[in-house]
């Protein structure tokens, strides 16, 4: 099938964009959020509204975001633009991490360093005593695909969350192993991922879009 006829498919054109949260203070000092609700610096809403700009060229048909407030803040930000509202769902939060939450990742390695050299490899870890991978996205992807399904045919949805939420979505969508998750790279502040329908289910298009490359900083760096 050619690039055309696939294009030309009915409700083959849908797309979904993934789109991380601003800077907030905990990114700064590299300390894990997980599922605290900390606010974005001046620099995030910056970023926010910035990537808005862009993404409003998309012309998004809808936006689901975390209720979480970084998240949430950042969704207002395409929600001015389009006129849009802005659905809030729990299930698209960051992965709670237990007793690392608060805690800089240096932190974690002194006091956790084989739990989390664990994660690094690859296995299934409940970090800090918190939830799986596997069981963030079980609760995030029905999510985003329940609100794509409602998307008209080469309708756009923008989901506003968090980068290790985002990645287990990814790689659930996509039909990766878990094992193999860790291999999307993390998502920069504001930057984002998207997702198109293909013959054969969602492929990846752009990963880490927005800007030009900065450093991941973040529970998922």
């Amino acid at each position: 099938m050619n690039a055309f006829s696939e294009a030309a498919t009915p409700g083959r054109g849908r797309r979904i964009i993934l789109w991380r949260h601003g800077q907030t203070s905990w990114n700064v000092e590299r300390r894990f959020q997980g599922t605290t609700d900390v606010e974005l610096t001046e620099t995030g809403v910056a970023q926010a509204r910035r990537a808005a700009r862009l993404l409003v060229a998309l012309k998004p048909d809808a936006i689901v975001a975390s209720d979480l407030q970084r998240a949430a803040r950042t969704a207002a930000e395409l929600a001015a633009l389009t006129g849009l509202d802005v659905t809030h769902d729990e299930a698209l939060r960051e992965t709670y991490a237990g007793v690392w939450q608060g805690l800089t990742h240096e932190e974690i390695i002194a006091r956790h360093g084989e739990e989390y050299a664990a994660w690094k490899r690859g296995e299934a870890v409940r970090r800090g005593g918190g939830e799986l991978e596997t069981e963030v996205a079980d609760r995030a992807a029905p999510v985003v695909l329940r609100h794509a399904e409602k998307l008209p045919e080469d309708g756009t949805l923008v989901v506003v969350s968090h980068g290790g939420t985002i990645r287990t979505t990814i790689g659930r969508l996509l039909g990766l192993q878990p094992h193999n998750w860790e291999s999307l790279g993390g998502l920069s502040n504001c930057c984002w991922s998207v997702l198109g329908e293909g013959a054969r289910g969602w492929r990846l298009l752009e990963h880490n879009a927005g800007t030009l490359p900065e450093p991941v900083l973040g529970d998922d760096d």
